[in-house]
């Protein structure tokens, strides 16, 4: 009996998926993290990546791949930056049209996400509390996004697209107050890189 007391107070202190992402957004404005990405493409063929993220919510975002190829994927508050260095190409778009309705906005965005997703729990794996978030942007080029949560951080995210490809990220080395200074998120093109505007 005193076995099964310990067990329920042990899931009565951890808290739900949803209960933790939004302790997670009020209380944290900057964050860093290694990431691990692996796509899974719909014919079972997989591509790894991994690299470095930085957030400074809202709306501010690096994410650099390092390896096996170099892209920066930054967002300056205003713009979205994307750099190949193997093209020597950057595009730009407005950042309120490419992170309103992406993935991005749930970590970096506004604490508004129930006018963007359907939010639902998605039980609990891999020592992990999950989370559904389901865009109502049916034009968003997601499907699905579910975030795994740990001591109020995110530690993983899974993305399915509408191309059936599942990108699923594991984030380490997570830091929930780091020093960020504007430095970080500003981009300015590489000398004869070719800049495209996409909005």
């Amino acid at each position: 009996m005193r076995a099964l007391l310990c067990l329920l107070a042990s899931f009565s202190v951890t808290a739900g998926g949803l209960d933790q992402l939004k302790t997670f957004l009020a209380q944290t404005r900057a964050f860093t993290a290694d990431f691990q990405q692996t796509v899974m493409q719909k014919n079972g063929k997989q591509e790894q990546a991994s690299g470095t993220m930085a957030i400074l919510r809202p709306g501010r975002f690096d994410w650099r791949y390092i390896k096996p190829y170099e892209q920066r994927v930054v967002g300056d508050g205003t713009q979205l930056w994307v750099y190949d260095p193997d093209l020597n190409q950057v595009t730009r778009k407005r950042l309120d049209q490419a992170l309103g309705d992406s993935p991005a906005a749930l970590l970096a965005g506004s604490n508004e996400l129930d006018k963007r997703y359907k939010l639902s729990e998605a039980g609990s794996r891999d020592g992990l509390e999950w989370i559904d978030a389901a865009p109502r942007n049916r034009d968003s080029g997601f499907d699905k996004v579910r975030i795994g949560l740990k001591d109020n951080q995110p530690m993983a995210m899974e993305l399915a697209d509408s191309f059936g490809q599942t990108t699923a990220i594991r984030f380490s080395n997570v830091n929930r107050s780091p020093k960020l200074g504007d430095d970080r998120f500003r981009f300015v093109p590489p000398k004869g890189a070719d800049v495209v505007s996409a909005d």
